[in-house]
């Protein structure tokens, strides 16, 4: 993968309700010498394999995470002007649906609609909502060969490519599971991933107990 212009990822964004991620990078940054790598080796990784793989134990997580949530606190926000938990995850359902529009996937002017993210209150839709995006960004990454992962995506800048795209899908994903694990812990509400694994080591550890005459 090689450098693109944000613009046209800001672009994408805004149109999802986040307008306040894309504001102040109107320029392309500049980039040192070091990220401007001359080395043009294929990788020796099956990268559409791997975003298949991180798309689907983001949904996961998403899914049971917004579900564990109470449903009174999906209106819950850290701050006036901030993003509530519910619309949290309707802005990375709508991103999911948005990002790969830079590649060339038919737009939907649901997801694309400005309001979006303020559209749907109540928690099933919501938590539907999530799921059923990131099963369109999995189907749209299995339509994809190794070698679409190279086809370039010249609106996005000269070196861009469609690889770029799966890659800001995937870490957009990255970037909001990471916030809504704060909210959710905000509200009271530990990770259902985490209470497993708490369980499970106590239960380990109560079996390497040594028994007491």
């Amino acid at each position: 993968m090689k450098r693109f212009c944000l613009p046209a990822f800001a672009l994408v964004l805004a149109f999802s309700g986040s307008a306040a991620h894309a504001s102040g990078r109107s320029a392309k940054p500049a980039q040192s010498a070091a990220m401007q790598s001359d080395d043009k080796t294929q990788p020796s990784y099956d990268m559409k394999g791997q975003a298949l793989v991180d798309m689907d134990q983001v949904r996961q997580k998403f899914v049971v995470l917004a579900e564990a949530v109470p449903a009174e606190k999906y209106s819950w926000r850290p701050g006036e002007g901030v993003r509530s938990i519910g619309e949290v995850y309707l802005h990375i359902a709508a991103a999911n649906h948005n990002i790969p529009t830079m590649m060339g996937t038919a737009k939907d002017s649901k997801y694309m609609a400005k309001d979006f993210q303020a559209s749907i209150t109540e928690k099933k839709q919501i938590v539907d909502e999530v799921n059923a995006s990131f099963l369109f960004a999995i189907a749209e990454i299995k339509k994809m060969s190794n070698a679409d992962f190279a086809k370039p995506e010249k609106a996005l800048g000269p070196d861009a490519n469609a690889g770029d795209v799966i890659y800001i899908l995937v870490t957009h994903a990255h970037e909001h599971l990471g916030q809504s694990i704060a909210y959710a812990r905000m509200v009271g509400v530990t990770p259902p991933w985490t209470v497993a694994a708490e369980k499970e080591a106590a239960k380990k550890k109560a079996a390497a107990a040594p028994d007491k005459d």
